[in-house]
């Protein structure tokens, strides 16, 4: 068939203006042009997707091509493969003829085959006596030469774009990474921050995040959490600076899983009041009292040993495991995330999380939990809770049941049964 003539598809397949676009890319096409079939090929397998082809496509592509009998594809040879649909289908690991055609199909609307129809729509080829072509009916390969530039192209802009999302995920894993880590340095180091509003609006960049997230996607969270680290650092700054922390106490060994005292908050409040009075001026009297206030971590897990069995090894070393703790906990009373905010800001994290402690173990006597806090922190806002008292009922209850269910020792048994024996005789009694 001539190339400067026209090929229109037999049988119900209609004509396309794609068609003839890319018909006539070919006819443009300059003598001599050359390109390796199997380096084209893998070229077109890393920009499938953008050109539309499916796999199955490139299969019988890659089928097609091994029917042209060299290895680069010159537009001054023919470049017109004539398969049979068994042919074509055994060569694409066994296909069902019904799959072939139709990504058959797709290879044409891709541009990157044309046909070149009989006129009765069998594809064969006709040869002189020495062998040569002079006529061929089948598929044409020379949209892959036309268009070899343009794929390569797009392929190197492809994996600049891929190189560049790769390089956004590590920064968005990086940036998260950092985030999570400051802030439970801030949680460890200063209870009374606005470290939960920090956990908010990084919970918030998070899940607005896909899961087949977007490189747009990507950048958008990238500036949120810039931003987000940018808050926190200067918080975490603000913060070594009015601790004065001394550099000579990281060089005398000291660990941050051995830091955790039974009361950082008392400690650090001293350091405060001791310290210069330019940071004195930065902690206001009433957080001095929340501190002075917050029962020591040995009284509090006396109190709720039940939180204990919610930390992961089953042991609370310091302040940090006592606040993951109980944020399981509050899963399991199915308090909500927003009550739990709230009492953050309202009492403190360290204070919050002592009364969800109470709370779990007073557990069998509240009928809401969810509501119950919401109570407590409504009170807190005004000014009128403390965690102290909680506590305190909470180990009076725990030596009157002990008393009550002591056994009663033979001077006990030997007293007058009219006598009324006080607990404190009892408890003498007892040694």
């Amino acid at each position: 068939m001539d190339a400067g003539m026209i090929a229109t598809p037999f049988g119900r397949r209609p004509m396309t203006l794609g068609q003839l676009a890319e018909q006539k890319r070919v006819r443009d096409m300059p003598a001599g042009k050359v390109t390796d079939k199997w380096k084209i090929f893998h070229t077109i397998r890393a920009i499938r997707k953008p050109i539309g082809a499916s796999d199955r496509a490139l299969a019988i592509l890659n089928a097609l091509l091994t029917f042209h009998p060299h290895n680069v594809l010159s537009n001054d040879d023919s470049l017109i493969v004539w398969p049979s649909n068994e042919q074509l289908c055994a060569r694409a690991n066994g296909m069902p003829e019904t799959t072939l055609r139709r990504h058959l199909a797709i290879l044409v609307r891709c541009g990157l085959v044309l046909r070149r129809d009989s006129p009765n729509g069998k594809r064969y080829a006709r040869k002189t006596r020495n062998g040569a072509i002079t006529q061929a009916y089948g598929f044409d390969l020379s949209p892959l030469v036309a268009r070899a530039e343009e794929f390569e192209m797009m392929a190197a802009r492809l994996e600049i774009e891929r190189q560049a999302f790769k390089s956004a995920r590590e920064q968005l894993t990086l940036l998260r990474r950092d985030i999570v880590k400051l802030v439970e340095l801030g949680l460890a180091e200063d209870h009374d921050g606005n470290w939960p509003d920090f956990q908010i609006r990084y919970r918030n960049i998070i899940d607005g995040v896909p899961r087949s997230p977007t490189f747009e996607a990507i950048n958008a969270a990238l500036t949120a959490l810039l931003d987000l680290r940018a808050a926190i650092n200067d918080a975490l700054e603000t913060l070594a600076e009015s601790t004065d922390v001394d550099a000579n106490d990281l060089q005398n060994g000291r660990h941050i899983q051995n830091s955790d005292t039974d009361n950082p908050i008392e400690s650090e409040t001293k350091d405060i009041s001791s310290g210069p009075k330019h940071h004195a001026a930065k902690v206001n009297a009433a957080d001095t009292n929340s501190a002075k206030t917050t029962p020591p971590l040995s009284i509090v897990l006396k109190a709720c040993p039940d939180l204990i069995q919610y930390e992961q090894n089953g042991e609370i070393r310091g302040w940090r495991d006592f606040v993951r703790a109980a944020e399981k906990a509050r899963t399991v009373l199915a308090i909500n995330s927003n009550a739990w905010h709230e009492a953050c800001f309202a009492m403190g994290l360290i204070p919050a999380a002592i009364t969800l402690a109470a709370i779990l173990q007073h557990a069998e006597r509240i009928s809401c939990p969810g509501a119950y806090l919401r109570s407590l922190t409504a009170k807190a806002k005004d000014g009128k809770f403390s965690t102290q008292p909680m506590i305190h009922a909470l180990r009076n209850r725990q030596r009157h049941e002990s008393i009550s269910t002591a056994p009663v020792s033979p001077a006990a048994k030997n007293a007058h049964p009219g006598m009324f024996i006080s607990a404190a005789l009892r408890r003498s009694a007892q040694l």
